[in-house]
């Protein structure tokens, strides 16, 4: 009778190998998840954003987004 004592805690090494990979591919790849907390702004976004917060007036805000509609 023949005994296989290459085990890793009843699985094999290459589904260890596979396991690995597997998370390696959810946690380390990069990727926009929608909703996100920090997700990435364009100007226009943050020109909004001071805006609502009182940073800057109206008349400010329309001429920095006459800028940045310009350069797009």
């Amino acid at each position: 009778m023949m005994f296989y004592y290459n085990n890793f805690w009843g699985m094999d090494f290459i589904w260890w190998c596979v396991w690995i990979m597997l998370l390696f591919w959810i946690f380390a790849t990069p990727y926009d998840i929608p909703f996100q907390r920090n997700k990435k702004n364009n100007p226009l976004d943050i020109l909004q954003r001071r805006l609502a917060s009182g940073e800057i007036d109206k008349a400010d805000y329309e001429e920095r987004k006459k800028i940045i509609l310009a350069d797009i």
